[in-house]
């Protein structure tokens, strides 16, 4: 299981206080809210790219003790994030980025996401979102991660193209028994996708 437990998290200041959610495998928990209410806060803070201020995350048993610290933890998580401009070096072709945590599943993994093989050797600007998008879910199951961290990964995207890697990562949970955490503001993509949804409150006034 990855668990968060009582997680407060933010910035300067809390942006979320003392939450808690479970993502067994081969489970998707969708995680809603309004803007501003922490999604990807919390998201950072489960795939331990974020130090909270309080709280627990724990991963199959085992309390995380350190953020950005151990790699054996770490790559048990793959994550996914809303703009993959931002996610990808530009100096890399679709085929090195997959390639980037390591292995050589380059092929296997771009067929998985269905890109072809003219679209691997170019670089994200000659690219759309979309495959670009795609390029970046073979990236995150190159190391085969137990739980995959989705967040908002599918704004940007068309409702083909969301469909297309929604199906991708349902297979992979089929196959390996991951489990999935899915960030989106879209309650109708939420209630077809994930088996529960814990929703965030909006943020007080300050």
């Amino acid at each position: 299981m990855l668990t968060g437990i009582g997680i407060t998290a933010g910035y300067q200041a809390p942006v979320v206080t003392d939450v808690s959610l479970t993502v067994h495998p081969g489970q998707t928990v969708g995680l809603a809210g309004p803007s501003g209410s922490g999604k990807s806060t919390v998201a950072r803070v489960l795939a331990l790219l974020h130090k909270p201020f309080a709280g627990t995350v724990e991963i199959d048993g085992e309390t995380v003790t350190g953020f950005r610290f151990k790699a054996r933890q770490r790559t048990k998580i793959g994550v996914l994030f809303q703009q993959p401009r931002l996610s990808v070096d530009p100096r890399f072709t679709l085929r090195q980025a997959i390639a980037e945590p390591g292995g050589d599943r380059v092929d296997e993994l771009a067929d998985l996401v269905m890109l072809t093989d003219d679209l691997l050797g170019r670089r994200p600007h000659e690219v759309s979102d979309g495959q670009l998008q795609r390029a970046c879910l073979a990236r995150a199951l190159a190391l085969k991660p137990r739980y995959l961290i989705c967040d908002e990964m599918t704004t940007m995207l068309d409702a083909s193209t969301t469909a297309a890697l929604v199906g991708v990562i349902r297979a992979y949970q089929r196959e390996s028994g991951a489990g999935v955490l899915a960030i989106s503001h879209d309650a109708t993509l939420l209630t077809r996708w994930a088996d529960e949804t814990v929703r965030l409150s909006a943020p007080l006034p300050r």
